[in-house]
């Protein structure tokens, strides 16, 4: 029997309802959760990134690990309860959050606004940050300072971004394919200064004499803060608690030195 269009509209309605109403019972809302109930399950399940080193990483038994993996692991024990670490990628950590297969996300998330309107953030627990790195005895403290001088940079790459954004005109900035390239570039004498991550700085500063180079000033710091569902205003008041309290006491400051060999940049 052919259908009017009217008919088959109602029909595709009733359908894309009756669908609606089963995904409905299939994916659990997302409901209040307090460390309380954290306690009382007794295990305290984390999504983190094991594709983002030094932050999210595996080890030689292909288990998660680096500095994301430490706090969670400093957490639960602050809280008394088992961890259990689940690997996410970066597009599915969000909804694995908002779907309830983890209490919370470690997961190297940026502190965004539109990131912010689908799940709460603690206070920072940890900054990727990006660097101008040169000699010590060069005299650059402001990106003015780098008028005439020749500076490397990763092509396309974030620090490529910040120092073509922050460099006066006057200044050559040369492109490399790497920051490994960058990073030779500037122990050769070929650039005079190098924007990097602070955890390249770390590694340069392995292999040469020290107090050959610093970092100058800071081009660009992310602020990554542990992710909750909206309105669970327990939870975040305890995560606070912890980000404040291991922040004090030099926890992880200590943890950050492990993984990125630099203390752990002032956060607000």
């Amino acid at each position: 029997m052919i259908q009017s269009p009217q008919r088959r509209a109602f029909t595709s309605l009733a359908a894309a309802l009756s669908l609606g109403a089963v995904l409905a019972t299939v994916v659990p809302a997302a409901s209040a959760q307090s460390v309380a109930d954290i306690k009382k399950k007794g295990e305290l399940t984390v999504g983190m990134l094991v594709d983002f080193p030094p932050y999210g990483t595996t080890n030689a038994s292909n288990q998660p690990d680096g500095y994301d993996a430490d706090v969670a692991k400093l957490l639960a024990k602050d809280w008394g309860v088992k961890l259990n670490l689940v690997p996410v990628t970066g597009p599915n950590r969000i909804p694995f959050l908002l779907t309830n297969k983890v209490d919370l996300l470690v997961a190297s998330l940026a502190i965004t606004p539109e990131r912010a309107k689908q799940v709460q953030f603690s206070a920072p627990y940890a900054a990727a940050t990006i660097v101008l790195y040169g000699p010590k005895k060069d005299n650059i403290k402001a990106p003015a300072d780098l008028k005439g001088l020749r500076v490397g940079v990763a092509r396309a790459s974030t620090q490529d971004v910040a120092v073509t954004k922050a460099a006066p005109e006057g200044t050559e900035i040369r492109r490399f394919d790497d920051d490994a390239s960058a990073m030779q570039a500037l122990m050769s004498g070929q650039v005079d200064a190098i924007g990097c991550s602070v955890t390249v700085a770390a590694q340069i500063a392995k292999r040469v004499p020290a107090n050959t180079y610093e970092n100058k000033f800071t081009l660009v710091q992310q602020l990554m803060g542990i992710a909750m569902r909206p309105d669970q205003a327990d939870l975040l008041k305890n995560v606070n608690e912890f980000v404040a309290h291991n922040k004090a006491n030099g926890e992880l400051n200590k943890l950050y030195r492990k993984w990125l060999e630099t203390d752990l940049p002032a956060m607000q």
